[in-house]
């Protein structure tokens, strides 16, 4: 096939190279490209989005034509939508917003882009509603290191790599303060229940967050280094400031803009996030590493299944 994968950091060069080493032809665009995203995409067969959030509506601006099938890739809430009585938007769902005549897809998963580069094994999961766009993702990203399986619940997947950001934060600044297993632990999976308490909320199939997409990929960002929102929560619970933080993070934390958004939502409906409020209260700088770990220990007493 013809693909364009558009952003050229080190999350797209890593997708650029997984579909090139499977014969692909992959044309890659970003915005110090020659070429405009029109003529990029022309004549592809398949759209990559690999961009950050906050990059995704400045680059649907610059397309005017008719748009293949879209896989995104990025991981996050649109800050521009959402409101006490609606939802935000995902990427998806900006992407289909603006070309719905286009089939979208979803590819998410535990897949730390240094690893991947360094030809380590890994795997993915790509969703669409379309299980024929969905085998196509499938068949364009397989490898002998690189596994991809399919899902029929977009909105559970997407969901899935977008909260474990913010619970990465969290175990960033747990590990920060050498808290040690067992705090760590019980962090990662109070973190999912809320994963699972807000993805059911929005819609999402309960059980997809206990796959690649939800727990993978909370468990890869929960205990590598590599992770951009892992590093801010750790940097945070070594006395450093967000802002001395992000001067020294290679690329995007979602995890960030995420929290922001997700907290507002939380609020609204009522929505009980406790781990996701005292990371958005960390974030603001109301609150120390070791506080928001108190007052998480004081909570009131409860069954776990609550």
């Amino acid at each position: 096939m013809r693909i364009t994968v558009i952003g050229a950091g080190a999350w797209g060069s890593t997708l650029a190279g997984l579909v090139r080493d499977n014969g692909h032809e992959v044309a890659a665009w970003s915005r110090q490209s020659d070429r405009s995203l029109d003529e990029t995409i022309a004549q592809s067969d398949l759209v990559i989005s690999a961009v950050s959030m906050k990059g995704v509506r400045s680059v649907i601006q610059q397309i005017s034509i008719a748009m293949p099938p879209i896989v995104t890739a990025t991981k996050g809430l649109d800050s521009e939508s959402g409101s006490e009585t609606a939802l935000p938007l995902l990427p998806s769902q900006v992407w289909q917003a603006a070309f719905p005549e286009s089939t979208i897809a979803v590819l998410s998963g535990p897949n730390l882009s240094k690893e991947i580069q360094q030809g380590l094994p890994a795997a993915s999961v790509v969703a669409s509603r379309d299980q024929a766009v969905a085998d196509r993702v499938q068949q364009a990203f397989s490898s002998a290191r690189f596994r991809v399986y399919t899902n029929a619940d977009p909105l559970g997947v997407e969901l899935g790599g977008t909260l474990k950001n913010v619970i990465a934060i969290a175990v960033g600044a747990c590990d920060g303060l050498q808290l040690g297993a067992n705090a760590k632990s019980a962090l990662v999976t109070r973190g999912l229940a809320e994963m699972i308490r807000l993805g059911t909320y929005w819609g999402a199939k309960p059980e997809t967050f206990y796959g690649l997409s939800g727990l993978g990929d909370l468990l890869a960002t929960c205990s590598s280094s590599l992770s951009r929102n892992y590093q801010v929560g750790y940097g945070l619970a070594q006395g450093k400031t967000l802002s001395e933080v992000l001067a020294t993070l290679e690329g995007t934390a979602e995890g960030i803009n995420t929290t922001q958004v997700l907290v507002k939502l939380a609020q609204a409906q009522g929505i009980s996030m406790p781990i996701s409020t005292q990371v958005d209260r960390l974030l603001r700088g109301e609150i120390t590493p070791q506080s928001a770990v108190g007052e998480l220990m004081q909570r009131d007493s409860k069954p776990e299944s609550v």
